[in-house]
């Protein structure tokens, strides 16, 4: 399923794709007002959305709908880089040291915002673009093993690492430079697990007016998805709703000869086959 959140008269509702259309979750609001409560009851709101979807009539057409960041504030938004072998080299030539082990960093969840929302500069001169898959967590993960991993996803969402490079250097943990508002923008709704066959065989892509700057595919992750899960549940526990991106390809405005940095104007396109596209210009 594809599950989504929607403005409706302004106010957000959730809401089930059918076709090209979509169902309102209105009428199990008293069980499950939020996306983050659907997540976090996992299989008993899917069962009961699925039946709801069955029989309920169209709210309105998917085109016609605003649609909003999917899940309402993750308690963690966790990324990790350099996870793509030639984005490495990238980075090695502008002097980032490879690591020995998964580099993770935050992104404030305050960064969160719609498939389709402008993205705002703020005070950067260096706004970069990076196209990941991310992944919403479902059961809670403390200690689990790279085997058992998968069972605690609850779908995929598309993710743009959006980037203020002079601003992460201000400093080594990157929260700076990747935490500005709007500058995590996600969705177009999350796809249930159960419909991401191999979360490992995944074409994904950006472009930027229409140029494709990123084009790989999630089989050439560095750690792959369960590896991620196992080593940040050694240290943490990852809750219901917690969202991890899970790394860029070559290929950002950063790494190219001479830099290409976004510019007002430009619009980013990032596309994951099997999850959505997400679009955003720069306010």
């Amino acid at each position: 399923m594809k599950l989504l959140r929607y403005a409706d008269d302004g106010k957000p509702q959730l809401g089930v794709v059918r076709g090209d259309d979509v169902v309102s979750l209105a009428p199990l609001a008293a069980t499950y007002p939020t996306m983050l409560s659907i997540v976090a009851a996992g299989p008993t709101a899917l069962n009961a959305i699925r039946k709801l979807a069955e029989t309920a009539p169209v709210a309105l057409a998917l085109n016609d709908a605003k649609l909003l960041a999917p899940i309402e504030r993750p308690g963690k938004f966790l990324a990790i880089g350099m996870n793509y072998a030639k984005h490495i080299e990238e980075a090695k030539r502008l002097g980032q040291p490879t690591p020995t082990q998964q580099f993770w960093f935050n992104k404030q969840t305050s960064c969160v915002s719609g498939p389709f929302d402008a993205i705002e500069p703020g005070v950067t001169e260096q706004l970069d673009y990076e196209v990941e898959l991310g992944v919403v967590i479902g059961r809670p993960a403390k200690g689990v093993s790279e085997a058992d991993a998968k069972d605690h996803v609850f779908g995929y969402v598309v993710a743009n690492d959006v980037s203020a490079r002079d601003w992460q250097r201000h400093s080594p943990t990157f929260t700076m430079g990747k935490s500005f508002d709007t500058h995590g923008p996600i969705g177009p709704w999350i796809v249930t697990a159960d419909e991401i066959a191999d979360p490992h065989a995944l074409d994904l892509r950006c472009l930027v007016n229409g140029e494709v700057r990123q084009d790989s595919n999630t089989s050439e992750l560095v750690y792959n998805i369960w590896q991620q899960i196992s080593y940040l549940s050694t240290a943490f526990t990852l809750e219901p709703g917690d969202l991890l991106a899970t790394g860029t390809p070559s290929g950002v405005g950063i790494g190219m000869q001479p830099p290409r940095f976004l510019q007002s104007g430009d619009v980013v396109r990032c596309e994951i086959d099997g999850v959505g596209a997400i679009e955003n210009i720069v306010a």
